[in-house]
């Protein structure tokens, strides 16, 4: 039977270092089903979700403190029972683009929490706007919307709350 384990791992970020990382889940028998990889600063940080048998499972975790030194990395595992119900959910990409100031990822996400939304992707990324160097903060989700919530209203509010903090913002369904 096939169980799940999500890793998280952090270290100073290299050359080779995901090939490192999925060898040692293979030679476990371990078959990765989701990941988010990315540099951070200088600093390389994954979140994988893995599925195996248990002794696989059981033999990687064993195996942690062996591998945070061989690989030179902090690594976390939890189990997992699986994807929570979504069926009654319908996911929405929602993308906002804005001056950077502090408080866009929590005044966007304290919106979404008071509907009892759930975000359940998001990147966020700090550029310079082309012409004037302006520090600029885009931030990209996807929301699991419960079938019940009016889709209109909620994305006039969203729209209404973006135009107030002047955000540039956009919600549609997710492809």
């Amino acid at each position: 039977m096939s169980e799940q384990l999500v890793i998280t791992a952090l270290g100073d970020d290299r050359p080779g270092i995901v090939d490192e990382l999925s060898n040692a889940l293979f030679r476990h028998n371990l078959n990765i089903e989701d990941s988010r990889m990315s540099v951070l600063g200088g600093e390389f940080a994954v979140l994988i979700l893995v599925g195996g048998t248990r002794p696989s499972i059981d033999a990687f975790v064993a195996d942690i403190a062996a591998l945070e030194q061989s690989l030179n990395m902090k690594i976390l595992v939890k189990r997992t029972s699986g994807e929570t119900g979504r069926a009654a959910m319908i996911p929405y990409d929602v993308e906002v683009v804005a001056i950077d100031n502090p408080g866009i990822v929590h005044k966007l996400a304290s919106f979404f929490a008071s509907r009892r939304i759930n975000i359940v992707n998001l990147n966020t990324e700090r550029y310079a706007a082309a012409h004037t160097a302006t520090p600029m903060f885009a931030v990209k989700m996807t929301v699991c919307i419960p079938t019940e919530t009016p889709l209109k209203q909620l994305r006039d509010e969203f729209i209404d709350m973006c135009d107030e903090l002047n955000l540039d913002a956009s919600m549609s369904p997710a492809n």
